[in-house]
């Protein structure tokens, strides 16, 4: 997305947002959000903090370093966050669900063409271009992200240390959070002005003008904490999960693929933290290893599409699930499409089920703390850290696009000089996220007709 050049900072705050135009973002935010959870953030403190003012800088942050902790997608656990805030239940599963609603349409369409038609050359050349400008695209996001976040000195060490343990050490991203968190919690009572959100200064304090939702808005009465919503969040949640699960165990059979996939994804709902790459090898290690939904070339081609669709990158069990209900004719083998369909989105359910419970049941204690710095602090280095992270995962895109059969093999050149125009347009030109990746689609496209 482009950046918008700054504009004097507004004294009044916008009108209140009706529930139809929310809507309408959240469906336009689900078509949009290409460049894995970093581009995702971007392109909503852009549309949300800087253009339309519907949320201050130091409230998004604070949302978003909440979300950074859960296991999920953070980015669509922002937009829940939000949405939630603004409009309530409703609006936390409107923005969610819409978060995720375009990639399941666009990840079953492209399942059933790869399951139906195997390698179709025409999208292999489009995937060519496309890889080497999302490996841009993350790059221009981290460095968004590390351009707010970083502040001081102490919290570009805390980014250059998760950055080392991830990259160097293989450390596991619950470690490098908790670590983060500890050093944040010290820094907030020794150091406290190096330690408020977003570094003390800068981006904290940048503003966009007054926001509908500001720094000193008080919590609506919808968002504050009660035992008993808390109570009726969780009865809710478990009937959402526990009735479609005994439905399926009634209706197949427990060891039917529709069920294991459903038991299967619930649990790998709950171990991704540090986003979808924290948590692929054990989708590989069961989808491939132990059920044999599909095979492990198939399984890097789901991952190549979960990257250049929008919505989460988690959104590639999808794919796993298209491609194992179609090859395991779950509904027999005259209904292998619908199969698959169906096999999607109940793993998409079941995955995404517990991140709206999350924010539901904790945002309201996630308000209360939005102006104590000894919960602030250890949330601010925990960004810092993540932007160490999201560096690291730069490196692993740029490494797997421009060496595609490992350092041993050739060096891609073509698709390094798509990723460095891609990256040029996006720095240096502030061109638009989707100008890019279609640009880059059909370059890949020619030049791989060609060389």
């Amino acid at each position: 997305m482009p950046t918008p050049a700054p504009a004097p900072a507004q004294d009044s705050a916008p009108a209140a947002v009706p529930f139809g135009e929310a809507f309408r973002f959240w469906l336009k935010l689900g078509f949009i959000s290409f460049g894995g959870p970093a581009g995702q953030i971007a392109i909503m403190h852009q549309e949300l903090v800087e253009r339309r003012r519907w949320i201050s800088e130091r409230r998004f942050l604070h949302a978003l370093n909440y979300c950074m902790l859960l296991p999920g997608p953070e980015a669509q656990q922002l937009a829940t966050y939000i949405g939630w805030l603004m409009h309530r239940t409703r609006g936390g599963v409107a923005a969610g669900a819409l978060f995720v609603l375009p990639s399941l349409l666009m990840l079953t369409g492209l399942s059933w063409v790869y399951a139906a038609y195997g390698d179709v050359p025409l999208v292999a050349g489009l995937f060519y271009g496309i890889k080497p400008a999302v490996a841009a695209i993350v790059l221009q996001a981290a460095h968004r992200i590390g351009g707010r976040a970083l502040k001081n000195g102490w919290l570009w060490g805390i980014a250059a240390a998760a950055f080392a343990a991830i990259f160097l050490g293989g450390v596991p991203f619950p470690a490098i959070v908790l670590a983060a968190a500890l050093a944040g919690y010290a820094g907030g009572r020794y150091m406290p002005d190096k330690f408020q959100l977003g570094g003390g200064h800068g981006a904290a304090q940048q503003s966009f003008g007054a926001a509908l939702i500001d720094d000193h808005t008080p919590t609506p009465a919808h968002a504050r904490f009660s035992w008993r919503k808390l109570a009726g969040i969780a009865a809710a949640g478990a009937a959402l999960w526990a009735v479609p699960m005994a439905a399926l165990t009634a209706v197949f059979g427990w060891q039917h693929t529709f069920t294991q996939m459903s038991w299967f994804f619930t649990k790998a709902a709950l171990l991704t933290f540090g986003g979808a790459y924290a948590v692929l090898p054990y989708v590989y290690q069961g989808a491939v290893d132990h059920y044999g939904w599909l095979s492990a070339t198939q399984m890097m081609d789901g991952l190549a599409l979960g990257e250049t669709t929008p919505g989460p990158l988690i959104m590639v069990v999808a794919f796993v699930a298209f491609v194992g209900g179609y090859a395991k004719a779950a509904l027999g083998p005259d209904a292998l499409f619908l199969a698959g369909a169906a096999a999607a989105a109940l793993v998409t359910w079941f995955t995404f089920l517990p991140s709206f419970l999350f924010i539901l049941a904790g945002g309201p204690l996630v308000e209360s703390t939005h102006g104590d710095l000894k919960f602030t602090a250890p949330l601010t280095a925990i960004t810092a850290a993540v932007v160490g992270v999201i560096a690291n995962l730069a490196l692993f895109f740029g490494y797997h696009v421009l060496w595609p059969q490992g350092y041993a093999g050739r060096f891609d050149w073509v698709s390094a000089l798509i990723a460095l125009g891609a990256a040029v347009a996006l720095l240096r030109y502030k061109a638009n996220v989707m100008h890019v990746i279609g640009v880059c689609a059909l370059a890949g496209l020619g030049l791989r007709l060609i060389f």
